[in-house]
């Protein structure tokens, strides 16, 4: 066997290459001349996540029939390069958004849940969070003390988290 033969084809399909252009465009343009506003000022411009949103960046792989672009990983991965190159405070939101709060939803939620929330978090009408951290217990999920329990047709929690990212900008929570 040769090498050629064994070699991996990273070549980016011509779909990826898109992904990243526009992905640079826009953290060239939009973010960078802002990263140094955002990290003293400790938020993100909304209008930054609006325009996200609306380059289908903050549903890049939701498939189309939840509103998303329907994206592979790789430009998912390439978007967040490109993204964090510019503003690593605008790309921990992305991936805080996307991994700990779409993600979840695409892969665990019912067909209601997936109809109900990831058209507007893919199109970045609504932000989402994921809520683990504990005061008592940190991170520990195993020694949490939040419940929830059912009370009709809908559920009521009790507890306390911290060190939520996305927190402040969330209208959609990933609990634990």
């Amino acid at each position: 066997m040769t090498t050629a033969e064994t070699a991996f084809d990273l070549t980016l399909s011509e779909e990826q290459e898109l992904t990243q252009r526009a992905a640079r465009d826009f953290a060239t343009e939009k973010v960078l001349p802002r990263a140094a506003e955002i990290d003293e000022e400790g938020k993100i411009p909304p209008e930054i996540l609006r325009e996200m949103g609306a380059l289908g960046f903050m549903g890049t792989y939701v498939p189309e029939r939840y509103g998303g672009p329907g994206l592979d990983a790789v430009s998912y991965a390439l978007l967040v390069e490109e993204i964090n190159r510019a503003c690593a405070s605008t790309g921990v939101v992305l991936c805080s958004h996307m991994s700990l709060a779409v993600d979840p939803i695409l892969h665990y939620g019912n067909d209601a849940q997936k109809e109900k929330y990831l058209p507007k978090l893919a199109r970045g009408e609504w932000i989402g969070c994921f809520a683990l951290s504990e005061p008592a217990s940190g991170s520990d999920a195993a020694a949490m003390r939040t419940s929830a329990r059912r009370h009709g047709d809908h559920w009521i929690l009790n507890g306390t988290k911290n060190f939520i990212t996305n927190g402040s900008l969330s209208n959609v929570a990933i609990v634990f």
